[in-house]
């Protein structure tokens, strides 16, 4: 809390040395990591991800013009834009999420104005931890805060989403957005990818923390190798449909279907199906073993994921399973799974609270032995999903 609340701090601060006024308000939205259901999203499945304890924050005030001045603490650089006329910046890329929220928020015909804007963040970028959802979603949340539209969490999920995906052009699901804004504190949260209902999900008792390692591995074939993976799974299902023909998705196929209709399938083609089926499986089955208060079983279901992730779907990479691998030697994981697309990024584990210095150091030790470099090591809690922040407003002189 102290570190939000000196971070709060500074921001106002560069705020009020840039605008020469005080904030309107402040928010702060989540990055995030998902816990169990990979690949699911685009297969119209069911993840389980928490908001975590990494977050971006927001401040701003209206412009009094159609002007929208984007300062990121982070770089130190600034991006200006009109709300006539939204386009691309193509040196500073990281302002063309808030300016697809603006473009999407235009789209709905949702009254916005123009407005000055300080942002700091903290979610790693490039770890795989969602730091763009984290940005769309606190400038969307910080521009209802001030300008009062209706728009419910699910609904402004879905816009980040589109911003992401329409303006900004990165592929992505729902799940993103989704947490980053509807997340609960001390919970995951249940997605269904297809009807977009969700659900928390009680999952930590007192004594255990998640950790995020980051492999440094930059994730260079993922582009290429997730559109196969879509291609194939797509495939599947259009030649399970000459078994089972009410299917529009893997979704829609259960273990038993899959027993007994699965090898009908291509080999290559059966293997990313059997995962995503039983990756689907085993996120409703982690969301019953949850509300059981049932931690051991469910890290097994997190060691079935990678094992499955790795050997059916092929998206690991060795400094994946070198780290599942150490942090599986530590007593007190619980579960440990690559998350994310694969071929690099990071691996999130359950860790008892008596083990999180041993797993630092011994994981880390582990990996710089074998890989030759050591990881980033992030130690997270479940956290709530966007909230406005309060704060002081020193005497402007």
């Amino acid at each position: 809390m102290a570190d939000i609340e000196n971070r709060s701090k500074d921001l106002v601060d560069k705020f009020i040395e840039l605008y020469g006024v005080a904030p309107a308000a402040m928010v702060k939205s989540p990055g995030r990591v998902n816990l169990i259901g990979e690949h699911t999203d685009y297969n119209d499945g069911y993840v389980l991800p928490i908001a975590i304890n990494y977050e971006t924050m927001v401040a701003l005030a209206p412009s009094n013009d159609s002007t929208v001045c984007l300062y990121s603490s982070n770089l130190d650089r600034t991006s200006v834009f009109s709300l006539d006329k939204i386009v691309h910046d193509r040196i500073n890329k990281w302002s063309n999420y808030p300016r697809g929220v603006a473009w999407m928020l235009q789209r709905k015909n949702i009254p916005i104005e123009g407005v000055n804007v300080t942002i700091d963040g903290d979610v790693p970028m490039g770890a795989g931890l969602s730091s763009s959802a984290s940005l769309e979603v606190a400038f969307a949340f910080a521009l209802q805060a001030i300008f009062e539209f209706e728009m419910s969490g699910a609904e402004m999920a879905v816009l980040c989403q589109k911003a992401e995906n329409d303006f900004a052009g990165v592929k992505c699901g729902i799940m993103d957005q989704f947490i980053s804004r509807l997340g609960k504190k001390d919970h995951a949260l249940f997605i269904d990818c297809r009807t977009l209902d969700y659900q928390p999900v009680p999952l930590l008792q007192s004594g255990i923390k998640v950790i995020v390692a980051d492999t440094l591995k930059k994730r260079g074939l993922v582009d290429s190798e997730y559109n196969t993976r879509r291609a194939q799974c797509e495939e599947a299902v259009t030649l399970l449909k000459r078994r089972l023909p009410g299917i529009t998705a893997l979704r829609d196929v259960s273990v038993a279907d899959f027993r007994k209709y699965g090898m009908d399938l291509p080999p290559t083609v059966r293997r990313r199906a059997e995962h995503i089926v039983h990756e689907n499986d085993r996120v409703l089955e982690s969301v019953k073993l949850l509300k059981q208060g049932n931690i051991e079983g469910f890290g097994k279901l997190m060691n079935e994921s990678h094992i499955s992730l790795r050997d059916l779907y092929e998206v690991s990479c060795r400094e994946l399973d070198v780290m599942v691998e150490a942090a599986w030697n530590v007593k007190g994981v619980y579960g440990s799974r690559m998350t994310g697309a694969g071929f690099g990024g990071c691996t999130v584990s359950l860790v008892d609270d008596s083990a999180v210095d041993d797993f630092l150091k011994r994981v880390s030790n582990e990996y710089k032995a074998r890989i030759g470099i050591a990881p980033k090591l992030y130690v997270c809690t479940p956290e709530n999903g966007a909230e406005q922040l309060e704060y002081e407003v020193p005497e402007i002189i």
